[in-house]
């Protein structure tokens, strides 16, 4: 084998790892909310904060992410945000202070944004959509393994905070493998793909914007990753404080609803070339619903954890598929721009609608979130129709 095939082998392996740890703290934080909630004396409701200072973070860095890996390159970027990922989770686990932990909610949001559309960036120049639907069960799969961490350092050491260390180091590490492989990542010609590659482009934020399929895509992106997010945040509360169920049994459940998630995504590499993005989305979104109507009906534990993984099954191809056509929709000269703009609605959707759901339960209980889910897929096939509509080029 090759010297750069070993290079281009070791970069693909690292950014699947660099996804994995980005899908971490999602998984983390579902879990461990009641616990932090009860320290520090919260009431549900105050997630909400903590998200704003999440999304802020992550929306500076995304929006701007093409701009600056056009000056910086990917490695450098990839390597500065974990290292900051991995400072503001320790940041966390350090304060005793609701305030400052807030406060370092920027730098984590920060540190993911650039994460999240830098790698997506770097695959739809270099890849292609079975990686991409593979990136992002890497993001599932760090998702799945976080609710056992945090159940095991709550359950063990009666803690939370030695979960989120755990992904700090973790994070230290990936940085430091991202600064040795510099060369790789920044080389004209790697070992993945040759050719035209979007990071190449310097286009004008402006200039994206005027393409009006580009808003629908970001309308589209907040209401999907909402969906997602506020599945896999509030499933244990709902469990635990609404259904009654273990805490140890609701943790473990939460993590099979990442699990299948990850399977979904996994899977959707293999069957992706056989379907359109229209149908795969069309089909993801309709399935999703089901699920959600399963879980609310709340007819029995089996019921409640059969809603879950059909959920998780079902949304899976959804976030790939539309990062995969991108470049298709608005053209490689936008596609950078795009997806660092993409990624900041992901990252506004994950963190509003989770945190609306929070003031809702608060307002009612926790049973009031399925019914919100539900109402969010409908709302979103509703808007993806009109986007398919505006754009052709999916079919």
């Amino acid at each position: 084998m090759k010297k750069n095939d070993h290079s281009g082998l070791f970069v693909i392996l690292l950014v699947y790892a660099a996804f994995i740890a980005l899908g971490l703290p999602d998984g983390l934080m579902g879990v461990a909310w009641p616990s932090i909630r009860a320290e520090f004396k919260l009431p549900i409701d105050s997630i909400g904060l903590l998200m704003v200072t999440l999304t802020v973070g992550y929306l500076i860095s995304s929006f701007y992410c093409g701009r600056l890996i056009y000056i910086f390159g990917v490695g450098k970027i990839l390597a500065a945000s974990c290292f900051l990922t991995g400072l503001a989770l320790t940041g966390y686990c350090v304060t005793g202070s609701w305030a400052l932990f807030v406060s370092f909610g920027i730098g984590a949001g920060f540190g993911a944004g650039l994460i999240d559309s830098g790698l997506n960036t770097y695959v739809a120049a270099n890849l292609g959509k079975k990686h991409m639907h593979w990136l992002h069960a890497s993001f599932g799969l760090g998702a799945t393994i976080g609710p056992f961490i945090m159940t095991t350092a709550i359950n063990r050491f009666h803690n939370w905070r030695g979960g989120y260390m755990t992904v700090s180091v973790l994070q230290v590490l990936l940085a430091a493998c991202f600064l040795i492989t510099l060369k790789s990542w920044n080389a004209p010609e790697g070992a993945l793909t040759e050719g035209t590659k979007l990071t190449d482009y310097d286009t004008p934020i402006l200039k994206t914007l005027s393409h009006p399929s580009v808003w629908v895509s970001l309308l589209v992106f907040f209401l999907y990753t909402g969906v997602e997010g506020t599945v896999g945040f509030w499933a244990y509360t709902i469990l635990t404080e609404s259904r009654h169920i273990a805490p140890a049994v609701a943790g473990i459940w939460t993590g099979i609803y990442w699990g299948t998630f990850t399977l979904g995504r996994v899977l959707a590499g293999f069957y992706s070339k056989r379907l359109s993005i229209n149908a795969l989305v069309r089909l993801s979104l309709f399935a999703g619903l089901c699920g959600t109507v399963i879980f609310w009906l709340n007819i029995s534990a089996a019921f409640n954890l059969a809603g879950l993984i059909l959920t998780g099954l079902a949304i899976a191809p959804i976030f790939p598929s539309l990062v995969s056509g991108t470049a298709g929709r608005v053209g490689d000269i936008h596609a950078g721009n795009t997806i660092g703009m993409q990624m900041a609605a992901a990252g506004l959707g994950i963190a509003a609608i989770p945190a609306l759901a929070g003031v809702i339960a608060g307002k009612t209980s926790p049973e009031a979130i399925p019914v919100f889910l539900m109402g969010l897929f409908v709302t979103t096939i509703i808007i993806y129709v009109v986007f398919v509509r505006m754009d052709r080029a999916l079919e």
